[in-house]
């Protein structure tokens, strides 16, 4: 998986908000300097009891925003489209570009891929060659001929780990969410518990704010 183009925003006003309630802004401690947020010790502490009291006393969570752009395969995308509320994805289109580039190996998602794994008398690597060949000959059809058969045949028999890209919106509440150890953290897919945490963790504060458990 590929994560590119990663923008954070909305540190300096979500953190004035949450202040809100009690009228408490003469505490605010947090600058941004530079395009860089720095949040002060006042703040990151009155943050991190709000999150440890539930959702409805985080909402400056919910005002954090990242975009990025993820390159994954479609298997993950399917998972990732159960969070519905508060995220906002942009994709590039199978429909209209698939037949537009040749279909090799690295379409497909292959990070801890093992072609030596037997299957029959054969090797997994072998079907997976011949499957591709496959593809690339109706995709091959479909331009020559511009018969929809051939290309509605590349669609049904399109693997789930073709990578797909997607401009993804969302907030440091649906990151806490998908990161929370019940949910993605420890996912048997390493997709989920490898590339995606991984990715979470290089984000501004995000040990205090969205892996804030870990710190106790």
């Amino acid at each position: 998986m590929k994560f590119e183009h990663t923008e954070v925003y909305g540190f300096t006003s979500a953190l004035r908000g949450m202040r809100n309630p009690l009228e408490s802004w003469a505490k605010n401690d947090t600058v941004e300097e530079n395009g860089s947020v720095f949040i002060g010790e006042n703040d990151l502490s009155l943050a991190v009891r709000l999150i440890k009291s539930g959702s409805e006393h985080r909402k400056f969570m919910r005002q954090i925003f990242v975009s990025v752009d993820i390159t994954g395969p479609l298997y993950w995308w399917k998972e990732f489209d159960t969070y519905k509320v508060g995220t906002v994805a942009n994709s590039t289109s199978t429909m209209h570009k698939l037949a537009s580039s040749p279909i090799t190996l690295g379409c497909f998602e292959t990070d801890d891929y093992d072609g030596s794994l037997g299957y029959g008398s054969g090797k997994l690597s072998d079907i997976i060659e011949r499957h591709i060949d496959f593809l690339e000959e109706m995709r091959k059809k479909y331009l020559e001929t511009k018969d929809k058969k051939y290309w509605k045949e590349l669609i049904r028999w399109l693997p789930s780990s073709w990578q797909q890209t997607r401009t993804v919106t969302m907030s440091y509440e649906n990151l806490l969410a998908m990161c929370s150890p019940g949910q993605r953290r420890y996912h048997k897919l390493t997709e989920w518990s490898v590339s995606f945490i991984s990715w979470a963790r290089t984000l501004p504060y995000a040990q205090e704010l969205i892996f804030f458990d870990e710190n106790e």
